[in-house]
């Protein structure tokens, strides 16, 4: 990165939690956002809004160790890391956010329960925020399957034999908040297209064989997505935007075979191919529409994708592909100075969004129809009075709150 401006851009962010660096050339050519130029720190500790929509994506840690204790602690009203993260969302104040790891009550009572006993109320002196319109859908997490997909000799049993993993179905689920009105009925969801309908997909072998990680009945059944794929349309005032949301597995808990890795390079190389329609002819949606997003629709991809386009150990590298689609604008990395404390020696510090060190959550703006004004991942640093919300230690999540800022540009 360009030292000056990264230390300018470190100094704004003493005051606003956050800021952004174009990533077009991190190392070279560094331009800050218009945050760090026109933006104050409002009283909730980040910058005030600018532009007419403020999203946000939240790994918020809600996952439980069992089905069924999530919607007890958010009943409860007075679980002090759920408290946080509301706090959290009070202080940002998206106006569409996406929460992942928010364990799946298929009747919608843990989401609403949250609205009513966190998010409507006050924490810790900020106003209470609401999200009249929510959208749930099952995930393929801890649906286990009659196959033994981690072939370890036992099938049916436990997480790794399930569509994704998870030791109960729908831990580690996600919900779409928001504010503006969500077109139910033109929402579509890809919970169970099949990994191998994928051309060219980066499907698993065996090392020590040099066959096919996934057998010809599992690859009948195995789906591409780890818990689903989403494709939510938001109507802000008189224009639409789709929020294209996901939750890729991590591409690690695996062995050389690197199943999870290559799973996760097609979960993520899925969005790069709905939005351009000269790629999308293959993709079936779980009613059976077939098709991509289509020509000149502004999207937001959201989501903890568990892949950087700098570090980690993904494979391929499907961030730095996705940011290379023309109809995706990646040119802006949103950053923060909690960050560069949490890993002061790691060139890539200021643009992790998780306390092991590296950025996974994204939001991220089609090229057609928006304009980022701002963005940033609130991380407080040490010596910022919201500290307590992410440190030390796990207070809220091990993953940052990412925001931004748009403007919906008619064209």
């Amino acid at each position: 990165m360009n030292k000056n401006a990264l230390a300018f851009c470190l100094l704004a962010s003493l005051s606003v939690a956050g800021c952004s660096l174009n990533h077009s050339n991190t190392n070279e050519s560094t331009r800050l956002s218009s945050q760090e130029t026109q933006s104050q720190a409002s009283d909730l500790g980040v910058p005030a809004k600018q532009g007419e929509l403020r999203v946000a994506v939240f790994n918020a840690y809600l996952n439980r160790k069992n089905a069924g204790d999530i919607l007890a602690d958010v009943q409860s009203g007075d679980d002090t890391q759920i408290k946080k993260v509301a706090e959290i969302i009070q202080r940002v104040r998206p106006e569409v956010l996406l929460l992942a790891e928010f364990d799946y009550v298929a009747n919608g009572s843990a989401v609403r329960a949250l609205l009513k006993n966190y998010l409507n109320v006050s924490q810790n002196g900020v106003k209470g925020i609401d999200y009249p319109y929510f959208y749930l859908a099952e995930s393929n997490t801890g649906i286990v399957t009659e196959f033994d997909l981690n072939n370890d000799g036992k099938a049916g049993v436990g997480g790794g034999d399930a569509y994704g993993f998870g030791v109960f179905p729908g831990q580690y689920a996600m919900v779409l908040l928001s504010q503006y009105p969500i077109i139910t009925d033109e929402v579509r969801t890809f919970q169970k297209f099949l990994w191998k309908d994928m051309p060219n997909a980066t499907l698993p072998v065996n090392p020590e064989t040099g066959e096919a990680w996934y057998n010809e009945e599992e690859l009948e059944i195995f789906r591409l997505s780890s818990k689903s794929h989403w494709d939510v349309p938001v109507k802000v005032g008189d224009e639409v935007i789709h929020v294209l949301a996901s939750h890729p597995t991590p591409p690690v808990f695996d062995g050389k075979e690197d199943r999870n890795g290559l799973r996760n390079h097609d979960e993520i190389r899925f969005w790069w191919d709905y939005v351009n329609p000269n790629a999308s002819d293959y993709i079936y949606d779980d009613k059976g529409q077939k098709g991509g997003l289509g020509n000149n629709k502004r999207f937001v991809i959201m989501g903890d994708l568990n892949a950087s386009p700098d570090e980690g150990n993904g494979t391929g590298n499907p961030m730095s592909k996705l940011f290379a689609s023309e109809y995706i604008n990646g040119k802006l990395a949103p950053v923060s100075v909690g960050g560069v404390e949490n890993a002061p020696n790691n060139q890539f510090a200021a643009t992790h969004t998780a306390d092991w060190k590296m950025r996974a959550d994204y939001v991220i703006p089609s090229t057609f129809g928006i304009q980022v004004e701002q963005t940033a991942v609130f991380w407080p640093s040490k010596s910022d009075a919201n500290y307590h919300l992410v440190g030390p230690g796990l207070q809220s999540s091990d993953h940052r709150l990412v925001w931004s800022d748009f403007t919906l540009i008619k064209q």
